[in-house]
């Protein structure tokens, strides 16, 4: 039997099981109730660690959920715990401008546009770039990327989830990559050289100091994300046969002049949006805590709202052109069929909340953290050795951890002091530590957005559940886990700066 048929063996006995298991809504019910009971026989377990971002030392003792303090966090905190997911208010605010966009036909017509005689074996390159990129927007490739994924794949007559797999997996699975460095190349930045005062060592990083290496991660993750779509996802899943079917009538004239003055209307508010955002006093800018006037505000709480707009007026003006908005009732009505699609997300969301609430206030996952590095600690191994399982061990505990800055926090201050007794420099524990925090998140429904995946998945194909999204995901986790190492060994071994 040959390598490609085991692989789509595995890969369908992977989908068969996690799609024989209960509606992912009950999957969360479910590891909720084993999480209460794990949680009754860890109580008391503490550690203690030094936690970078609050600059002194913590000790962590498990909480148990099964007693009647945490009968009363359950019912206390569930309406908490769901209003104050992640996901959810990200993705609504941004769905009402996607929806108006989308139902006024502005996006079925564009992507037409675009894809005519574009070659298909290169959509899959194009679309996990696109991802990648994305993350410079911080969420937004999430709520934006991933269905357009979707819609340019199935308007190509290819299988909608392999587009939803290939946006995923550069969103997601490509998040340190880039070709200029962001937000949280700041943010890890600053835990890294707080760690590393802490710890007495003499170096300071840039947020830079790792730009170098992730623009080639950029290009290496394009290359083997589209080659594992094409040679992999797409001949796994087969021939779409769900109820989507592509538009293949020739745009009209109305259409066309639609799309023109939406293509207008989207130059106007980009340029309107960037006027706002990059003078020196522009209004998007407020005082950070060193007193100076930056974005950090903005991109953190702003950038979803600028979404909405930035989809919603093109949207607008091309429905006013073509008929499909005649007035005011009508634009609320986009709209409103955008929120209509969310109502599974909403369900799901509510019992995901709560899972990875507990899984929070358990503190379950901060001490297996605290555990696994102090088990790395004890291997004494050193140089490229001691690199490669600290990749393999951050990439473990991102499947229980989704933030990346609370795992580093955590992380830094025993990693840095350690490496750097090995002869290896901070910005290489720091980009080690980024490959592992990101090959994994497509893999684990601890992730914020995992849900929303889900439920994106199934507008096209309501018979697609958990075990098509993780294997469809694994051939990209393993692959980009292992393709980016091997990077970040040549890069090493050749002695190449990492960044500025």
């Amino acid at each position: 039997m040959s390598q490609e048929h085991e692989t789509k063996g595995f890969l369908r006995t992977v989908e068969r099981l996690g799609n024989a298991l209960p509606h992912p809504a009950m999957i969360f019910v479910i590891l909720s109730l084993i999480l209460i009971i794990i949680s009754h026989f860890t109580a008391g377990t503490t550690v203690t660690y030094y936690d970078a971002m609050k600059e002194q030392d913590v000790t962590v003792e498990a909480v148990s959920l099964m007693n009647q303090e945490g009968l009363r966090y359950m019912f206390n905190h569930a309406v908490r715990n769901f209003t104050n997911f992640a996901p959810l208010g990200i993705v609504l605010v941004a769905m009402l401008g996607v929806g108006v966009s989308e139902h006024s036909g502005l996006i079925g017509t564009a992507l037409k546009r675009l894809l005519h005689g574009a070659g298909g074996a290169y959509l899959s390159y194009l679309v996990v770039f696109a991802g990648i990129i994305s993350n410079l927007a911080s969420d937004a490739g999430y709520v934006v990327v991933i269905p357009l994924g979707m819609i340019i794949f199935a308007n190509a007559g290819k299988h909608p989830i392999a587009g939803l797999a290939a946006a995923f997996a550069g969103v997601s699975a490509g998040f340190s990559a880039n070709l200029i460095f962001g937000p949280t190349d700041a943010m890890l930045a600053g835990i890294t050289n707080q760690a590393l005062v802490s710890g007495g060592i003499d170096a300071q990083i840039s947020a830079a100091s790792n730009w170098y290496f992730l623009i080639a991660s950029t290009f290496l993750l394009t290359l083997v994300g589209g080659y594992i779509t094409n040679k992999f996802i797409s001949p796994n899943l087969g021939q779409y046969e769900g109820e989507y079917k592509p538009d293949d009538r020739p745009l009209t004239d109305l259409e066309l002049k639609g799309l023109k003055r939406a293509g207008i209307a989207l130059i106007a508010v980009v340029v309107l949006m960037l006027l706002l955002m990059f003078p020196k006093n522009a209004p998007f800018r407020s005082v950070n805590a060193t007193g100076e006037k930056t974005l950090e505000e903005f991109i953190n709480n702003g950038l979803i709202p600028m979404v909405l707009v930035i989809f919603a007026i093109p949207g607008l003006v091309y429905g006013k052109t073509v008929g499909s908005i005649k007035n005011n009732k009508d634009f609320v009505g986009t709209m409103t069929k955008g929120m209509e699609s969310m109502a599974g997300f909403l369900v799901l969301a509510f019992f995901a909340a709560q899972f990875v609430a507990y899984f929070g206030e358990t503190k379950l996952g901060l001490i297996l953290s605290v555990k696994g590095a102090e088990a790395i600690e004890a291997t004494n191994l050193s140089g490229l050795p001691l690199i490669l399982v600290f990749i393999l061990v951050s990439a473990f505990l991102n499947l229980f951890i989704g933030s990346a800055s609370a795992k580093w926090a955590i992380m830094a201050p025993i990693f840095l002091p350690m490496m750097a007794r090995s002869g290896i420099a901070p910005e290489v524990t720091q980009i080690a530590y980024r490959i592992g925090d990101s090959t994994t998140n497509i893999i684990t429904p601890l992730m914020n957005y995992f849900a929303m995946i889900v439920i994106f998945m199934q507008r096209y194909d309501k018979e697609r559940g958990i075990g098509t999204l993780i294997s469809t995901m694994l051939p990209y986790s393993i692959s980009f886990l292992i393709s980016w190492s091997a990077l970040m060994t040549i890069w090493y071994k050749l002695g190449i700066p990492f960044g500025q």
